[in-house]
């Protein structure tokens, strides 16, 4: 088949591509852009099909090494498409592209789409507005192996370019949902797990937790926090102890701070012969 060949940065399938920046566009059409070589592959090694990837060899730091991915990509099905540089860089969103961009499909599951293990570890997100913020959350929980990722009343959506990018495309490696407070609280208390909910309002500091067992983390907004009806839905309620003059961290920040304290404990607690990479 022969490979179709993209110049003039004003051609209508770019222009196309650009709106996928906005979310209305996004969640109408149901899908959004993937950009960068490592984020297309850990895609593809979760077993997502792109409908369509955009590629520039001219922008490619190593063009010898990354081409194998279009190949990989087309007998997958998807339509490839060759960028001129001035065509790639109209629609790159980010600075400095290294000349790999995909269209995928968006995630649009909610919590009854959520299967997990019985001794799972949740972290859920409760209207948290940066993009950048949700995207580093969704790569502490891929390193510390989290079995799903909730975004309860999002302000933002798992499809957003920046958040994609943010996450350096871990949003498709990890189990992401998006649903509103209410249904999330239900689901967890269906599913008997309890919620640990991260606050500067606590007397309990949040190593004082068990987080052995099936548990939910819980951060908020990066101005309000987490909502009344979530810190009152909590089996624990726990701040991070601080001693500097800003009166909180970042949420990303905290998120990983707890979360990785219950991989401490979960890690202390694994029989001996239990896999290394297991928590």
């Amino acid at each position: 088949m022969e490979e179709l060949l993209i110049t003039s940065p004003a051609n209508p399938r770019l222009k196309a591509l650009t709106g996928l920046r906005r979310r209305r566009l996004r969640e109408a059409e149901g899908r959004t852009l993937l950009e960068g070589f490592e984020e297309l592959e850990l895609a593809l090694g979760a077993g997502i099909v792109p409908r369509a990837v955009f590629y520039c060899p001219e922008l490619m730091a190593s063009p010898d090494a990354q081409l194998h991915v279009i190949d990989e990509v087309a007998a997958r099905g998807t339509e490839v498409v060759r960028l001129g540089r001035a065509a790639f860089e109209k629609v790159a969103y980010r600075e400095g592209p290294d000349g790999f961009l995909a269209v995928v499909n968006t995630v649009t599951r909610d919590c009854t789409d959520l299967e997990v293990p019985s001794n799972a570890l949740v972290l859920v997100c409760e209207a948290v507005e940066k993009p950048g913020n949700l995207g580093a959350m969704l790569r502490t929980a891929d390193a510390a192996g989290v079995d799903a990722v909730v975004a309860a009343d999002p302000v933002t959506d798992w499809g957003n370019p920046n958040l994609v990018r943010a996450s350096k495309g871990t949003v498709f490696s990890v189990p992401v949902v998006s649903d509103t407070t209410e249904h999330a609280l239900a689901w967890l208390a269906e599913q008997g797990i309890p919620l640990v909910a991260a606050t500067v309002d606590s007397d309990a500091e949040y190593t004082d937790v068990d987080y052995t067992g099936p548990v939910a983390i819980a951060v908020g907004a990066e101005k309000e926090g987490l909502s009344p009806r979530v810190q009152q839905a909590a089996t624990h309620r726990v701040r991070i102890p601080m001693v500097g003059q800003a009166n909180s961290l970042n949420v990303s920040t905290s998120a990983a701070i707890i979360t990785y304290e219950a991989v401490r404990q979960r890690r202390a607690t694994r029989p001996a012969d239990a896999p290394a990479g297991g928590f």
